[in-house]
């Protein structure tokens, strides 16, 4: 048996992949385009890994994507592909459009055709999996209740809007052609192999530096912390239990304003890794800098678990300050990562978007 995973390279699809081959058997084919956030360092642990296959594949080439497909014969498709940052979506919204929409439009294809091609129990088991976000849903004042899978779609940024396209794709092609699909929408993640433009990364790597660390307009929009490893455990469980057709919302139960957020972060900092020497800071909250907050930024996100843990069992395992003491930990650990990862490019565009 084995699974295709899209976007396997990335932050979440890299740990996907290495929760994955750590609890099956299963072979897992990886492809990626390896933009500036897929990175093979995420998949070093598995480079003797015979069940782990990687292609430098764009989910829009369907000639290339249909000959995989055909080969390797998955019982499942996971596609994490995606351009994610709201921030460059801002700044570039057609690579947008074309990641997350147009290749999601031909990789819905190649699937399509494929379990189509199928027969008895093949076509039976096959899914397409589609991981999304919570934020095709919009914005929640403070005291709405939390984002449930009913909720009328609302995107506010064009990465938002781009995702929701997806999601419509994909469920039209369930109800139009029939293809066995489901959907999952996750609130913020936040773990090991991030890029560090998102904000716990970014912070952590700032602070680690004694540079700023930037706070959009007043600090307090909210959002809800889901940690990687709670992700993946939660895609497993729709992979295996989830009713054809149906979407699960997927969050972690912890919201917190971006000021808590970071409060957060500097104590366990200056627990872990304390400022001395030279330093003439005495905590890294010192290092909290307003700037001018960003167009369209959606003031508060939150998710309702209910159905995926009635249905399903699932609840996430960490909580906010575990799951960040892991990740804190994991950085500072995990330096030569996040050398590498921060060339030059990566800090021209920092220093332009946060100036």
């Amino acid at each position: 048996m084995t699974i295709l995973v899209t976007g396997g390279a990335g932050f979440i699809g890299s740990n996907f992949i290495i929760d994955w081959l750590s609890n099956s058997d299963e072979e897992v084919i990886n492809i990626d385009k390896l933009t500036y956030a897929g990175n093979l360092n995420n998949l070093a642990t598995l480079r003797e890994n015979k069940k782990h296959i990687f292609f430098r594949v764009d989910i829009g080439d369907s000639k290339v994507c249909r000959e995989l497909i055909n080969k390797y014969k998955p019982r499942a498709i996971i596609n994490f592909a995606a351009e994610s940052h709201v921030d460059r979506s801002i700044d570039s919204p057609e690579e947008f459009i074309q990641t997350n929409i147009i290749g999601v439009l031909r990789l819905l294809d190649s699937a399509n055709e494929y379990w189509q091609s199928l027969d008895g129990k093949q076509k039976k088991i096959f899914r397409f999996l589609h991981v999304s976000t919570d934020e095709v849903y919009g914005s929640l004042n403070a005291d709405e209740p939390a984002f449930t899978e009913t909720n009328r779609y609302k995107p506010n940024s064009p990465y938002s809007a781009s995702k929701a396209s997806s999601d419509h794709l994909v469920r039209a092609y369930n109800q139009t052609y029939g293809l066995p699909v489901l959907t999952t929408n996750c609130s913020n993640n936040y773990g090991p192999y991030q890029f560090p433009e998102k904000l716990i990364p970014l912070f952590i790597n700032n602070a680690l530096a004694h540079k700023a660390l930037p706070i959009y307009g007043d600090g307090l929009q909210v959002r809800d912390w889901l940690y990687v490893n709670d992700h993946c455990s939660a895609i497993n469980a729709v992979l295996e239990r989830g009713q054809i057709g149906e979407v699960y919302n997927i969050g972690g139960m912890n919201e917190k304003t971006n000021l808590q957020t970071i409060d957060i972060l500097c104590s366990l900092l200056d627990e872990l890794c304390p400022l001395k020497g030279e330093v003439k800071i005495k905590s890294y909250r010192e290092l909290i800098t307003y700037i001018r907050d960003r167009p369209g930024h959606d003031r508060r996100y939150a998710i309702d678990c209910t159905k995926i843990k009635k249905e399903l069992n699932w609840e996430p395992i960490e909580n906010f300050e575990t799951g960040m003491r892991k990740t804190i930990e994991w950085y500072i650990s995990n330096t030569k990562w996040v050398e590498e990862v921060t060339n030059g490019q990566y800090r021209k565009w920092i220093e332009r978007q946060y100036a």
